[in-house]
């Protein structure tokens, strides 16, 4: 259970992480600098969306006037209906809206220690306790740090020990707007997001941060040590042997739907009373508190793969990867992947309303690769695949709650860009305000920035969340959510040759050739959209039932049996457009036309559209970015076939070097790693939950009527043990298998 190294982190794909669900810490263990990245979740661009407000409305002067884009979803219907594709994609730009805000550092921690001949050099992670250790020799005198985010006490703790008398600086430092100062044992920093912010891949005219001290969300940073004093602007420890250092942040985010500084949360005093109070607690409370609150949610599920030899596992776990990537068999770090995947759900998915993003809790970039935001034709929907069945429920409900933001926001959004008076919808990407339009102000690729069933399929989670939890309140609570998503979706379709589809209509992020060799991106009927919304109405239907609302079942009843049934191409393969369209890449990275298969639950394995969806992946081949692994390392194990999830799941954890390290031996591409995060590449954490889901996948598969054990077990897996996994049936399960045969499983 532990993530080890030799030497210190030069790369942030090297720093190891910890995180609380709010507040984040990636270590580097400098022995000369050490150097602690901060996060906290909640710290954004951005206010909350203004609607004809937004500045972005201004930027291009093609866009439809706010409320009045709705009247373009007939014009690219009609294009559509005259089979002018090219037409249809020219309009749909019309139909886009501003983008979403960026997720942004909070600053960095660094503790400078004098010079010295470094020996001995020990970095960890232990996923047990949550804690990361540094231990070396300086001069031949032992030192340690020891570091934890608590959530008990909303603080990262860092303990520091030595033989001889300790002789560290503490420093912070910040891009954001920021003042520092130091006052006997605390550093306190304030400072400022920008209220408004362009992605790095939109660039206007003028500056890509909107700087005002009186907008945007505040915070206040407290880094506080008993044991050292105040040097200028920074804290010095001197003439002890141990020292503990805090710290605290707080910012003024209160809401999607409210102004961060006129309706914010009261933040400075909450900074201060935050690290005082920890440090009045002290070291061994600190840490006893952590270590109960974590081990209550991780010490719930187990697992064994078997045993490695003890010469590889004794090597760094870098070195490990890069052995496995060319090979080796290594069951401990199978397991060990698993359990960081749950690991990093628990450090990242604890704030409710504000789920893991694209980095779950770990960014350093001011401009953050796609923002750092939720994406929601995938990566968002990926980041909680294991929750449930991982029995980390606590954290999907961080997602449900933002399902609920969406779904107020969302209303808006469907009435004015889609005319659609019933529920709600959310299109490509949101952002800590929950925003939810079609984003690419004029200028964005329909086949991302048009697609709009992104609240459909969020929608399934709070289904998903019934069948595992049975929480009738929860259910209760969220079922206008499901049914609002539901109701989007009826108002959406529309009837071809006696059946339901959608128009307009994007796969995301693929491209279709036609016969007479248009590569177009708009269509009507696209696949992806009608299982999204098979299985949105299905679970709304039974959720209706469940309720007691039996009129709206109803009515999705009589529209269920007339969506557009799959189609199987002359390849053999689950067709992805309403024709039998060549992909312009047929190695895709994505594959949404087989969302029926997983996480959806409309294509069992055996049948004629199983073998088709088979057919589907064996054309996309194994070869691709990290969170596509995790997603077909799913898709093969619903599938049944246990050897292709195996050899896709190796596929995930092949090494990859560091984004900016520049050697020759560099590896890239998608994978893993050497901080066993998930390589998109650049970092994207879906990759780890989306890999920890298809290992619970290969070994136990559920319904609401009955569990398979080892559905989908691999030969490299002939025995082992797994303990504490939920099932949709409402109950937990131990499993022991022995030779490919179960010898033990238990229902509770």
């Amino acid at each position: 259970m532990q993530l080890h190294y030799t030497r210190p982190a030069t790369y942030f794909e090297e720093a190891l992480p910890l995180g609380n669900g709010r507040l984040g810490a990636l270590v580097y263990g400098g022995p000369a600098e050490d150097r602690i990245s901060l996060n906290d979740i909640t710290l954004w661009t951005g206010e909350p969306d203004k609607g004809p407000g937004h500045p972005d409305y201004q930027v291009v002067s093609t866009l439809t006037p706010w409320g009045e884009s709705a009247q373009w979803v007939s014009k690219v219907r009609e294009a559509l209906d005259a089979e002018d594709y090219r037409k249809a994609d020219d309009l749909q730009h019309y139909l886009q809206g501003h983008f979403s805000e960026s997720y942004q550092p909070l600053g960095k921690l660094l503790l400078h220690y004098p010079e010295g001949k470094i020996t001995d050099y020990q970095r960890s992670l232990n996923l047990a306790d949550a804690t990361a250790r540094v231990s070396y020799k300086r001069n031949g005198k032992a030192f340690q740090a020891q570091y934890f985010v608590s959530a008990p006490d909303s603080v990262i703790v860092i303990k520091l020990s030595s033989e001889e008398p300790l002789d560290v600086t503490l420093s912070l430092e910040s891009e954001q707007p920021h003042s520092i100062k130091a006052d006997g044992h605390a550093l306190v920093s304030d400072g400022y997001a920008a209220w408004h912010a362009y992605p790095g891949y939109y660039a206007p005219e003028g500056e890509r941060f909107a700087y005002d001290p009186d907008r945007g969300i505040h915070y206040r940073t407290v880094v506080r040590c008993e044991a050292a004093q105040a040097e200028g602007e920074s804290l010095h420890i001197s003439g002890v042997k141990e020292a503990v250092i805090v710290v605290s942040n707080s910012t003024s985010f209160n809401g999607f739907d409210k102004d961060p500084v006129k309706e914010g949360k009261e933040y400075k005093e909450s900074a201060l009373q935050n690290a005082s109070a920890a440090a009045a607690l002290g070291w061994k409370a600190l840490w006893k508190r952590h270590k109960a609150d974590y081990a209550e949610l991780f010490n719930r599920v187990s697992l064994d793969l078997g045993r490695t030899d003890p010469a590889v596992s004794a090597l760094p776990t870098d070195e490990q990867l890069l052995r496995y990537a060319e090979g080796e068999s290594n069951p401990e770090l199978e397991a060990l992947y698993f359990q960081y995947g749950r690991y990093l759900l628990i450090s990242s998915s604890r704030t409710i309303g504000v789920p893991a993003n694209l980095q779950g809790l770990w960014n350093e970039s001011m401009d953050p690769p796609w923002s750092s935001n939720y994406t929601t034709n995938i990566n968002l929907e990926e980041n909680y695949w294991p929750a449930e069945a991982a029995a980390l429920p606590e954290m999907h409900e961080v997602l449900l709650g933002f399902v609920r933001n969406l779904s107020q926001s969302g209303e808006r959004s469907a009435r004015n860009f889609y005319g659609v008076d019933e529920g709600w919808c959310q299109a490509h990407n949101s952002d800590i305000w929950a925003m939810t339009n079609p984003v690419g102000l004029g200028t964005g690729d329909p086949c991302w920035a048009n697609w709009n069933m992104g609240g459909a399929w969020l929608s399934t989670h709070i289904w998903e969340h019934w069948l595992f939890a049975r929480d009738r309140e929860a259910l209760e609570r969220d079922y206008p959510a499901l049914k609002g998503a539901a109701q989007f979706c009826l108002g959406i379709l529309v009837q071809k040759d006696g059946k339901w589809i959608t128009s307009p209509s994007t796969s995301p992020e693929n491209i279709y050739r036609t016969p007479d060799g248009y590569e177009g991106r708009t269509a009507y009927g696209a696949t992806a959209d009608l299982a999204i919304i098979r299985e949105c109405l299905t679970n709304a239907r039974d959720a209706a039932l469940e309720v007691g609302d039996n009129a709206f079942a109803e009515r999705v009843d009589a529209v269920l049996p007339d969506l557009k049934e799959y189609q199987v191409g002359r390849s053999g393969a689950l067709q992805e457009w309403y024709y039998d369209w060549a992909d312009y890449d047929p190695r895709h990275r994505h594959q949404s036309h087989l969302i029926g298969v997983y996480p959806g639950h409309q294509i069992p394995a055996g049948g004629e559209l199983a073998q088709a969806a088979h057919k589907t992946l064996e054309i996309r081949g194994f070869e691709t970015t990290g969170w596509s692994c995790g997603w077909r390392v799913n898709l093969y194990a619903r599938l049944g076939d246990g050897e292709s999830a195996y050899k896709m799941y190796r596929r995930l954890l092949r090494y990859v070097s560091p984004d900016l390290y520049e050697g020759a031996d560099a590896r890239r591409g998608g994978g893993t790693y050497p901080n066993l995060m998930d390589a998109h590449s650049p970092f994207q954490i879906d990759g780890n939950f989306g890999g920890c889901a298809g290992v619970m996948e290969m070994l136990v598969q559920s319904t609401p009527e009955g569990v398979q054990a080892l559905p989908a077990l691999p030969s490299a897996w002939p025995s082992g043990e797994i303990k504490g996994v939920r099932t949709r049936t409402g109950q937990t399960l131990d499993l022991k298998w022995k030779d490919g045969k179960v010898t033990s499983l238990k229902l509770r």
